[in-house]
């Protein structure tokens, strides 16, 4: 059994369209659940998702946690119920039947991996960022991809750690590629573009790598949020970022 664990904050913008999607392409309706964790949302982000909830046969429960990605996604893993997680950010659409490839790829002995991602623009560099996603360099992860473990497998690591408020995903996922536990599954997930769009795509690049070398040279937690405080944090009551805020594209 699969469980669909997707952090929220103020995403009033995208959540219906995303758990209509999810449980429209879902292979195995009765055999998966959707958990929302909500950090706190001022908008009507809540209430959206009681409504959705009313009125869809799919299981789905939501739960509140400490804003931040890595304590919610935590706090979802904790009340799952299947051997699979699946975290998916809540901008971002897998392919038809995505659970059925999961179960495929960890019944084959692969414990842990993502989709190839496409984002929704047709700018050249995400167009070319998008491609380079079907390839297995450790450069080319992160969070918007969504991110399928086992459960024995997230709770032997630990977990994501709940010290990053940015970054949380590349935590993980180096931790996986250490154990060589990491495939790309072979299907395009699409994501939004949304941060690049009201930033600039150079200019996101660029802070993103920073970012990155910064963390590859030994800056802490505090360290990388500072630098993305200062130069990426957009104002959220205009744009809405949650899960773009809290997450590393490269």
């Amino acid at each position: 059994m699969v469980s669909i664990i997707i952090p929220v904050l103020n995403e009033a913008q995208n959540i219906v369209s995303v758990l209509t999607h999810v449980t429209s392409n879902a292979s195995a309706l009765n055999s998966s659940e959707i958990i929302l964790v909500d950090g706190g949302s001022k908008d009507n982000t809540v209430s959206l998702i009681n409504n959705f909830t009313e009125t869809s046969n799919y299981k789905i429960t939501l739960i509140t946690a400490e804003k931040g990605r890595a304590k919610q996604m935590n706090a979802g893993a904790k009340i799952a119920t299947g051997s699979i997680l699946y975290f998916l950010h809540a901008d971002s659409f897998p392919p038809k039947d995505f659970d059925k490839l999961i179960i495929s790829e960890v019944n084959k002995g692969n414990l842990a991996g993502c989709f190839k991602m496409k984002f929704d623009s047709n700018h050249w560099w995400l167009k070319l960022a998008s491609y380079l996603t079907k390839f297995s360099w450790r450069a080319s992860r992160g969070g918007d991809q969504s991110q399928f473990i086992t459960r024995s497998l997230f709770n032997e690591i630990g977990g994501f750690d709940e010290s990053y408020v940015i970054y949380e995903d590349n935590i993980l996922i180096n931790e996986l590629y250490k154990r060589k536990q990491f495939v790309v599954i072979q299907e395009w997930l699409i994501t939004s573009a949304r941060l690049y769009n009201n930033k600039g795509v150079g200019y996101v690049q660029y802070h993103f790598w920073a970012i990155y070398i910064k963390k590859w040279l030994g800056a802490d937690a505090e360290e990388l949020l500072a630098y993305y405080n200062k130069n990426i944090k957009q104002n959220r009551d205009s744009i809405r970022l949650n899960t773009k805020e809290q997450s590393i594209q490269f």
